[in-house]
């Protein structure tokens, strides 16, 4: 992520590709479209995007260097898709089920793992976007561990749910644990992902005594969080009847947040 320093000179594309929130795609389209019946769609547009995203990066980016997270993405959905081609029909229908909550639990390892090992998989992507000279900066490294895990979380929330429909609730479709739960934490991933540099960087120039704009404040971060209540009030009213005082209140209570957030910043 950029947290100290100017970037690097880089085109439109090549930048789009150096944000690790593309590198995390397959995966978020595998989670979320994966279930009965799906497996298959949901294998073949994950593992498609892999090495369409892969190819453009190395096209683009000649001087790119192989990320964790590429290969991470190249080998476990081409696994995916060899099983799901060989696998019985009991497989199969496993696969359908819980492939989703695998995802989920992968990439909440892949994350904590690579801080474990001293190299959060973000900041493969954020060297590309800053000169080097800032690569060691405690701001920089920290800024780093902090979205890194921030991600891990988001897909650890996004498996508990499936996990839950699936084995409590016996319904992979659940409106809320199948599709708001696991939105919602992405989208905050997402959002987190792009506040969160601005505050580092803003209090890093504070602490060295230099002049710079004031961090930003929380509504920046939950205005887009607020905002996606909206929809998920109207979802609730469309695909959960049984609830619809909630839909309403969602979409009240969304509406107001927005614009009280909005007005502060």
């Amino acid at each position: 992520m950029k947290t100290e320093g100017p970037a690097t000179a880089r085109g439109g594309i090549a930048g789009f590709l150096e944000n690790p929130v593309i590198g995390m795609a397959p995966w978020i389209i595998f989670s979320l479209l994966v279930g009965p019946g799906r497996f298959e769609i949901a294998v073949l547009l994950a593992l498609a995007t892999t090495i369409v995203l892969v190819a453009a990066g190395r096209i683009v980016n000649r001087g790119s260097s192989w990320k964790l997270l590429e290969i991470a993405d190249l080998v476990f959905f081409a696994i995916l898709a060899v099983v799901g081609v060989l696998a019985s029909d009991d497989t199969r229908r496993w696969l359908e089920t819980y492939a989703g909550e695998v995802s989920n639990v992968a990439l909440f390892l892949i994350a904590f793992g690579s801080m474990a090992f001293r190299m959060p998989f973000t900041l493969q992507y954020a060297r590309e976007q800053v000169d080097p000279a800032y690569w060691h900066r405690p701001t920089f490294l920290r800024t780093n561990y902090v979205i890194t895990g921030v991600w891990g979380l988001a897909f650890l929330v996004a498996a508990l749910a499936g996990a839950y429909g699936d084995l409590v609730l016996h319904n992979p479709n659940n409106i809320w644990t199948g599709w708001i739960i696991q939105i919602l934490a992405i989208v905050a991933a997402l959002r987190f992902t792009a506040w969160y540099p601005e505050v580092a960087r803003a209090r890093a120039l504070r602490e060295a005594g230099e002049p710079g704009p004031d961090p930003p404040d929380l509504s920046g971060l939950f205005v887009p969080l607020a905002g996606l209540l909206v929809p998920i009030g109207i979802a609730v009213l469309i695909f959960d009847g049984n609830v619809w005082w909630l839909g309403v209140a969602l979409i009240v209570v969304g509406g107001t947040l927005t614009k009280r957030l909005t007005a502060h910043r």
